[in-house]
């Protein structure tokens, strides 16, 4: 292992090319235990507080240890981070030789066949998509990856997208005849050759199940795994580790069916026919629900009539498309697709309704507002993702801020899978007792009463002018978001309080993350997208509101199917798993409020159970050492210290 004291002390490697680069103890201790990890194939879970600089600490024995390493991030953003900033920072400071490679899910490239015949076909759901599929035609031209986030002028969400990427489903691989020029397959390639490789988890876990995106292809050459944000792997596995199909899915073959038969087979009129067929009964499954967004289980759907009755004319409609398409398949290397697409579909549909209830899997239903999601998800992830772990001898990290529950990582271990691993915590290098407050006020009525939202704005609003706004307001529900923006916009408006309110969903995360910073005094009313991944540093966030403590929704299929397995196992589900999910979700949302050794700011949680019930002391002890308060006098003297501060520097 190379000298780490040595790349990361003061005159250092490191020191000299990154700004503003400090020594931290905790920095090099972690890199260290990850090098020792690397040379002996072992399993490292590892907790690192904001501020110890983790990803430099992994990062620096990923490119000299030697070998191939897969570095998993939790979004596409910090994919994209690591790539294009932190990796290169890195080995140019330490004049690493090592080629990395970037690689996305298919979705992220632009598939040359989908955007040929999306612009033969002309027709879009969006006046304004024509216009986006013009600068896309003219990237394409240009772009050597192909990458979506290549293109900002077009919307990540714009309509044009999904009708110029490509599917799993309808791909057509190396029957396309744009295959040597196909973007997907050169990111893939790139990635077999390099030593290097940044990917994403959802990437990783899809193509661990599937084989389908290149990383399955990686590992086997593969010395070093290390996912980032690893707290996000429980979901993330669960989510692939099962399996899903979307009425999304069924009006897509739908509508791929029909375009292929109007180039491949004019002459047979049924096609197109059954293929409106399908797209009517998938919209008319939709409309089985009356209600809007909502999750529902199997058992009690068995009892809605209107719903197996739309399921069953689906079910019908498939496979009388699917016959078609046999009959037609060899037409056309794209009807063969479709052809395989609508049994694959018909297969997982009819599996997810005939199920067996004690084979360790929980039939539920998602309910959006255009498309209706079948899943099937294991109570348990542990037993599928131990089976990755064995095999060839690898390295395997597993790293976050928030892993453990009071410095205890039996929870998170025992979900995963990862019994046999070693962990270890570092606190954050920051001075929590002088830097922040933990302030739960007085007073407050049960979080399950109906007056609680309106009870803690009124809470929130002298310590909003306390802290002249600079604030995130983090709510455990959209419903309680969207209530208190409401009481906050009134209240600002009758007592003349004049700071920027805005309101997750206004716009772009980014954007209004930008808007935030640059406004200065604005306060942010937002839910789960703003309580991770968001870093504000300085004065612009100086408060962060959290309105309850963030135990999942009981009512919730898979949690209450998990909850009923571990009580009938006769262990206590609530401690066991609830809370110490609560937990680590609590600081998540906590962690946006400290993220540099100059920010000072109050955390008040409004939710009396952090104080009246026995599990709340094990909750803020797992909390940030902050000093405590229940006194808005205290809070108000803290911003008042704050504030003289800022203006004798100024």
């Amino acid at each position: 292992m190379h000298d780490l004291d040595a790349i990361f002390s003061e005159s250092g490697p490191l020191a000299r090319a990154v700004p503003g680069y400090r020594l931290r103890a905790q920095q090099v201790e972690m890199a260290r235990a990850i090098g020792e990890a690397m040379e002996r194939h072992g399993m490292l879970v590892a907790e690192a507080g904001t501020g110890t600089g983790k990803t430099f600490a992994y990062l620096v024995p990923a490119l000299t240890c030697g070998g191939k390493a897969i570095i998993s991030t939790g979004t596409k953003t910090l994919q994209d981070q690591l790539f294009n900033r932190d990796i290169p920072s890195v080995r140019e400071a330490l004049k690493a030789p090592v080629t990395v490679a970037l690689l996305k899910g298919r979705a992220n490239y632009v598939c040359h066949y989908h955007l040929d015949r999306a612009a033969k076909d002309g027709r879009f759901a969006a006046r304004e998509d024509a216009g986006y599929l013009h600068l896309i035609e003219r990237y394409t031209a240009v772009s050597k990856t192909g990458d979506r986030a290549g293109l900002a002028e077009v919307p990540e969400n714009a309509g044009v997208w999904p009708m110029v990427t490509s599917t799993r489903e309808n791909c057509l691989g190396s029957g396309c005849p744009y295959y040597k020029d196909c973007f997907v397959m050169k990111a893939r390639q790139q990635a077999l050759e390099a030593e290097v490789v940044v990917v994403n988890h959802h990437l990783f876990f899809a193509d661990v199940m599937l084989r389908d995106e290149g990383v399955a292809e990686l590992l086997p050459a593969c010395n070093t795994v290390i996912f980032d944000e690893a707290h996000q792997l429980p979901d993330t596995a669960s989510l692939f580790f099962g399996e899903s199909v979307s009425t999304a899915q069924l009006l897509d073959l739908a509508r791929d069916t029909r375009m292929e038969a109007m180039v491949s087979a004019k002459d047979f009129a049924p096609l197109p026919d059954a293929a409106s067929a399908l797209d009517k009964a998938a919209r008319d499954l939709r409309l089985a629900f009356r209600n809007g967004v909502a999750r529902h289980t199997l058992a009690a759907l068995r009892r809605d009539e209107r719903f197996g009755v739309a399921l069953a004319a689906v079910l019908e409609r498939l496979e009388n498309l699917a016959s078609l398409l046999e009959f037609q398949a060899e037409r056309s290397d794209g009807l063969a697709h479709c052809w395989g697409r609508s049994a694959g579909l018909k297969d997982r549909l009819e599996r997810w309704k005939a199920c067996d209830a004690d084979d360790g899997y929980v039939r539920w239903v998602e309910v959006f507002g255009h498309s209706v999601q079948f899943n099937a998800t294991p109570l348990s992830v542990a037993d599928i993702f131990r089976k990755q772990l064995e095999g060839h001898p690898r390295t395997w990290v597993f790293t976050s801020a928030t892993l453990a529950v009071k410095g205890d990582f039996s929870h998170y271990c025992r979900e995963m899978g990862l019994e046999a691993a070693a962990t270890v915590c570092w606190e954050s290098p920051f001075d929590y007792g002088n830097q922040g407050l933990l302030y739960v006020p007085e007073g407050l009525p049960e979080p399950n009463t109906p007056e609680f939202t309106s009870a803690v704005v009124r809470a929130a609003l002298p310590v909003l002018r306390a802290s002249r706004g600079r604030a995130f307001l983090l709510f455990t529900s959209l419903r309680a978001m969207e209530q208190a923006y409401g009481l906050l916009r009134d209240a600002f408006a009758e007592e003349g309080l004049d700071h920027p309110l805005l309101l997750q969903g206004q716009g772009p995360r980014s954007d209004m993350l930008n808007r935030f910073r640059d406004l200065g005094d604005a306060v942010l009313v937002g839910s789960h997208s703003f309580w991770e991944g968001v870093d504000v540093r300085g004065e612009a966030l100086s408060l962060v509101v959290i309105d309850r403590l963030p135990f999942s929704p009981p009512d919730d299929p898979v949690l209450a199917a998990r909850i009923d397995a571990l009580n009938r196992a006769g262990r206590n589900a609530f401690m066991e798993y609830q809370l110490p999910e609560a937990v680590i979700t609590l600081k998540q949302g906590a962690g946006r409020l400290i993220r540099d050794e100059t920010d000072r700011g109050v955390l008040m949680i409004c939710d009396p159970r952090i104080v009246t019930k026995a599990y709340g002391k094990l909750i803020w002890r797992s909390l940030p050492p902050m000093r405590r308060t229940r006194s808005l006098e205290e809070v108000e003297s803290f911003f008042n210290t704050a504030g003289n501060a800022a203006a004798a520097a100024e």
